[in-house]
């Protein structure tokens, strides 16, 4: 007999913001939103009490400000977050060794195994809310499904401080008037198509003819039916995919149009991505080069390279040669340097003696770096740039290539 899957979602409830009045009391029960330092800087995640007033995360600060005059802006503190990402993961080990870390807030656990050992699924969810709160002092909400999307569902229909789960002959009663953009995966832009088509609840998405949805959608119409039946077979994903591309973008403090200023951003850029490159053991055959002007408008070309590098000054050098193919009309308020078409690092010794020396100043650089923090060696060309501190990706995890070194 088959053994039924069983799965958790583990999403901290209003993360960054409740770590913060965890570790100040004088925030606790107010108004806050968790920013990063600089003015243009956006809401990266509020406390319910700032979300009961209308600040949503990506509001900028005087969007924010104008839905709550009495928000409190908290400049995140990034290294604190990605501690909690870390010690949450061991202690989700505890449970199953099947643990996804999926961002910084948020996991899946397949505990169709292990659920046993502890009781049940539900006394696996309450124990993990136990642990954090004790270890932490603050909250998450244990959503438990037979897949991921019903378990991620449980997880939103459970929120905050919440502990649901859905059994598999729960799920018609539960998707049949739930809208479709509740389901993980539907955005605002596939919900406003299948409104156009008479689709609007999960129980409709669910019985609608696939070759109806095929005829819209194409191949992911089948897929689109198979999500309004809370049917998917997507595993836990223990460890983390190849990469495709390794970036960094940044929106810079001031819009910028001067050669020097550009040209400085993006060697710091690609020192990034080069030194994530190397740490990861990738190398990669294309470049991108993104920039976007004081107007929004975000344009990215790409440039391939001859042959596969990690090297800093090659992707730094491409992305200047892609820029100088650029006709600037106005100031830049963000910049990105991308390096794709990515393949394993065999750590091949260069047969040139001058590419092997810079290979090993570079594989110096970084173990400097690695040893007492990033930027205690670098390139003379931005030593005068002050220490940035940055909103953190969701997408930051523990390990692997989305792995990004906080200090």
């Amino acid at each position: 007999m088959k053994r039924q899957r069983i799965i958790a979602c583990v999403d901290m409830d209003a993360f960054f913001a409740s770590v913060e009045q965890k570790t100040n009391p004088a925030l606790r029960g107010l108004p806050i939103a968790v920013v990063g330092r600089g003015h243009r800087t956006v809401v990266t995640t509020s406390s319910y009490e700032a979300r009961a007033e209308g600040v949503k995360t990506g509001m900028n600060v005087w969007q924010a400000r104008k839905a709550c005059p009495s928000l409190i802006l908290v400049v995140g503190n990034n290294a604190r977050y990605t501690h909690t990402c870390r010690v949450t993961r061991d202690i989700f080990l505890c449970y199953t060794p099947d643990v996804e870390t999926y961002s910084i807030d948020e996991a899946f656990l397949d505990i169709s195994g292990t659920h046993h050992l502890f009781g049940s699924p539900e006394a696996v969810g309450r124990g993990i809310k136990d642990d954090i709160l004790r270890a932490f002092g603050i909250a998450c909400t244990v959503g438990i499904g037979p897949n991921i999307l019903m378990a991620k569902l449980a997880s939103e229909l459970g929120k905050p401080d919440g502990l649901l789960r859905i059994r598999p002959e729960e799920t018609e009663q539960v998707l049949g008037p739930l809208g479709v953009n509740e389901l993980w995966g539907i955005g605002g832009k596939t919900a406003d198509k299948l409104a156009l088509m008479g689709i609007s609840t999960c129980g409709q998405l669910g019985h609608a003819p696939a070759s109806l949805l095929r005829s819209r959608f194409g191949i992911r119409g089948e897929a689109l039916k198979h999500m309004g039946q809370g049917i998917c077979t997507r595993p836990v994903i223990t460890e983390p995919p190849e990469p495709r591309s390794i970036g960094h973008s940044r929106t810079l403090a001031h819009d910028v149009f001067r050669p020097e200023d550009i040209r400085m951003n993006l060697l710091e850029l690609s020192e990034m991505v080069g030194r994530r490159a190397r740490q990861h053991g990738y190398q990669g055959r294309k470049v991108t080069l993104t920039l976007r002007y004081s107007d929004f408008t975000t344009l990215s070309r790409q440039a391939p390279l001859e042959r596969p590098t990690d090297d800093t000054h090659q992707i730094y050098t491409t992305a200047l040669a892609i820029l100088s193919r650029m006709r600037l009309r106005m100031k830049i308020r963000l910049l990105g340097v991308c390096l794709s078409s990515l393949s394993p690092d065999y750590g091949q010794v260069p047969l040139i003696a001058q590419e092997r020396r810079r290979k090993a100043m570079l594989k110096a650089m970084d173990s400097i770096n690695e040893r007492f923090g990033m930027g205690s060696i670098t390139w003379g060309s931005y030593m005068h740039r002050h220490s940035r501190h940055g909103v953190i990706s969701p997408g930051w995890k523990p390990h692997g290539a989305k792995y990004v070194d906080i200090r």
